[in-house]
């Protein structure tokens, strides 16, 4: 298969890594202590962050440091963490995890998650704000405040088409079908034959079993991975489009619609590995339990460690604010016995402050929903904290005193191994790890190709300084540990 085939499945954004979440830093043989920093390169999503948080202890602090190559990754991965840490009193455990999961992996929504992620956008739009007009972070768990500010403008100006999407919004059915048409070429006409194929002698040879074959055809077809409820999935989920440049008669040319992952399955993040080996049981070699009931099942465990960790809930507010979900707007603290009619904004104040984030855009009128602004809560993880910095910032790591031995361990996807180089030593901590992403699970590489992708991972890693921790049958991923000098 050509390059151009290959990056066609894989897709030019990534959504969604290509392997299962891990716990960053207990992959080595010692798993390190104490005030702990883990730097994250191209993770796409918050998998490996969760994981890591439950396997912390109470004595332990994290401080993870995000870097991707798209705000609209950033983007999608503040919503998702978003969503992870809303307290339970606000949203129930089995809620969150079911709308966490179809934003993750569905590219079209229900009306009802729809709104839940225009709720979300309309906070992070406020939260990115605040850190632009006073320098500080609105929750203590998730920084943009070291982003660039014209990242941050575009932070903004994502969250707000999040919250009121273009009336000429893409179609996502059709943008999925064209990528797969691209894709498939002339086997587009026995496609299903195509997908039995990927998942028969590629997938489940692979170890991933539990990956039905109706719910992978669903997904290859339609892209929906999570159906927990009955319902119309039938709403463009938002946080999984993007734009992309091509080239058209001389001209740059930018089209919005889906330009990610459409062969390896958003199940590999959360679905194919469990530590319950109760739900890994088979059944005349059938597995009796899926890939969407154990990725509901992980996704829930990580949450409720997350509870247990968080405590008491932090509820959101602005400069002693309460935010108005419904219009993304600050309202005045919330009263007992105060009329909700008092906190209401006009449409012209409302417009005022979406000029003044630089969006200009018709003021909608928004459905109600079961979500206020006193109600919904998020957890303030003690001694945990996200921090994202700027698309550009790894190269210039090494130059930055506060950076030197500073990370336990560092992380970096197999799209993002490229920008490694030998000044990442400067910032690994004695005895720290490094783990990349190998390509285990990119469906249109050969098993050649697949091998000299390691060899060349296991080369850039001696060249940085660290060597092989392990000899271990996971081959989803390599881990090396900073030699000592």
């Amino acid at each position: 298969m050509s390059a151009g085939r290959i990056m066609e499945g894989a897709g030019c954004v990534t959504w969604w890594g290509f392997g299962p979440a891990r716990d960053v830093l207990g992959a080595g043989t010692v798993r390190a202590e104490g005030e702990l920093n883990v730097l994250l390169v191209g993770s796409g999503d918050p998998r490996h962050i969760l994981k890591t948080i439950a396997g912390l202890r109470d004595t332990d602090t994290l401080h993870v440091w995000v870097i991707e190559n798209s705000m609209e990754v950033v983007a999608r991965q503040l919503l998702l963490l978003w969503l992870s840490l809303t307290a339970p009193d606000s949203m129930s455990m089995h809620e969150k995890t079911e709308v966490f999961l179809e934003v993750f992996g569905n590219t079209e929504i229900r009306c009802q998650t729809e709104e839940t992620v225009k709720h979300v956008a309309a906070l992070l739009l406020l939260s990115v704000t605040n850190t632009i007009d006073t320098h500080t972070q609105s929750h203590p768990c998730l920084d943009t405040s070291l982003l660039k500010f014209k990242e941050r403008d575009e932070l903004i100006q994502i969250f707000a088409q999040w919250q009121q999407p273009p009336s000429a919004t893409a179609n996502m059915a059709k943008a999925r079908d064209a990528r797969v048409r691209r894709h498939l070429g002339t086997r587009y006409d026995s496609r299903l034959g195509s997908y039995d194929w990927d998942l028969t002698m590629k997938l489940h040879q692979k170890g991933c079993g539990v990956i039905h074959k109706q719910q992978y055809a669903k997904w290859r077809e339609r892209g929906l991975a999570f159906e927990m409820r009955e319902g119309l999935y039938q709403i463009a989920n938002q946080s999984l489009l993007s734009t992309r440049v091509f080239n058209h008669r001389g001209d740059r040319v930018g089209l919005r619609g889906y330009w990610g992952d459409i062969v390896s399955s958003p199940y590999l993040a959360f679905g194919i590995e469990t530590e319950n080996k109760e739900l890994l049981k088979t059944q005349n070699n059938q597995h009796v339990k899926s890939a969407q009931e154990i990725s509901v099942a992980n996704v829930q465990m990580l949450f409720e460690s997350l509870a247990i960790r968080g405590g008491h809930p932090h509820k959101h507010q602005l400069g002693g604010k309460g935010v108005d979900l419904a219009t993304g707007v600050e309202t005045e603290p919330f009263q007992k016995n105060q009329d909700t009619m008092d906190n209401q904004m006009t449409k012209e104040e409302t417009q005022t402050i979406k000029q003044a984030c630089g969006i200009h855009a018709e003021v909608k009128e928004q459905p109600e929903t079961p979500y206020k602004a006193k109600d919904l809560e998020l957890m303030n993880l003690n001694g945990v904290r996200v921090s994202f910095l700027s698309l550009d910032s790894l190269s210039k790591l090494p130059t930055k005193g506060q950076f030197s031995q500073r990370f336990n361990s560092l992380y970096c996807s197999a799209s993002m191994v490229h920008h490694l180089d030998s000044s990442l030593k400067q910032v690994a901590a004695p005895g720290a790890l490094l783990m990349i992403e190998l390509t285990k699970y990119l469906l249109d590489l050969s098993k050649e190709q697949e091998a000299a992708f390691t060899a060349r991972v296991g080369e850039i890693a001696k060249d940085l300084g660290f060597i092989s921790a392990r000899d271990s049958s996971d081959n989803s991923y390599a881990v090396f540990t900073l030699q000592d000098d």
